[in-house]
């Protein structure tokens, strides 16, 4: 579970409740208007239908917001120390099965058991575990960039709303008594802005950002992975390992290599 994430979630919800208190004095009534949450939610609905098929739409929402709930931030340095061990293990004498029966990495399990099916050669397992970091790395963004396409619309139908309520104010604007709806009827106008802003930067924008730092953050993981692999089928020195691993982070994020090796010796 992402707390951090989600805690991001309820932050976002309470800064604009309280924004909303803090402008619209003890009543939060001038804040709802139901014509305008029709034309907001409606028409986005209606336009990401058009962009996207039904069943596509509703789970590019669902995937992403079980990404971002769901998801964890990679443990690098622990990713690393796990390969760094795998390599020493392998190197007395383990199994590549019972290394991947240890490891809880997806990316990583696959990649040694293509390793030990004996069908491809190393080189042949090397590439075909680049291509699909690549595509991985191709559909995650993708997700992502289709959920900043359905971002552009919250504010465009909040805007039409906004428009429409402008013709009708305009067009009632006879009477003695007219001025004095003018204030009301505009407050209301700008209430499907409101809506459409709310919705886009408070939901579809930040969850298609979310997505694509996950999605770059995945494709880091499994490149590291992949070097980690090449390392462990040449039976490489952990210390060296470790040294080719760490160059993937920021000096201040890479593991001490010496905290692995000489604490399991």
């Amino acid at each position: 579970m992402n707390f951090g994430a989600i805690s991001a979630m309820v932050l976002a919800v309470g800064v604009f409740v309280y924004g909303l208190i803090l402008s619209g004095g003890d009543s939060l009534k001038i804040f709802y208007d139901f014509p305008s949450i029709f034309i907001v939610f409606g028409g986005v609905v209606a336009a990401t239908a058009i962009s996207f098929q039904y069943k596509r739409m509703f789970s590019m929402v669902k995937f992403g917001l079980g990404r971002v709930i769901k998801g964890r931030f990679t443990d690098f340095r622990g990713l690393i120390s796990e390969i760094i061990q795998s390599v020493d293990a392998y190197r007395k004498g383990e199994s590549l099965k019972s290394l991947s029966d240890k490891t809880k990495d997806q990316f990583f399990q696959e990649a040694l058991n293509l390793l030990d099916g004996g069908v491809m050669t190393p080189d042949q397992v090397f590439t075909l575990l680049e291509e699909r970091n690549d595509n991985l790395f191709h559909l995650y963004s993708e997700d992502a960039g289709k959920l900043k396409i359905v971002g552009k619309y919250p504010p465009a139908f909040g805007m039409m709303g906004t428009t429409m309520g402008m013709i009708v104010l305009l067009a009632n604007l006879n009477g003695a008594d007219a001025i004095k709806k003018v204030g009301p009827a505009m407050g209301i106008c700008l209430i499907t802005t409101l809506y459409g802003t709310v919705l886009a930067n408070f939901g579809f924008l930040p969850l298609a950002d979310n997505l694509v730092e996950q999605s770059k953050e995945t494709y880091l993981k499994n490149r590291i992975i992949i070097e980690g692999i090449k390392q462990l089928h040449a039976k490489e020195n952990p210390i060296i390992v470790a040294e080719r691993l760490n160059s993937f982070l920021l000096p201040s994020d890479r593991l001490d290599w010496k905290t692995v090796i000489q604490g399991g010796r």
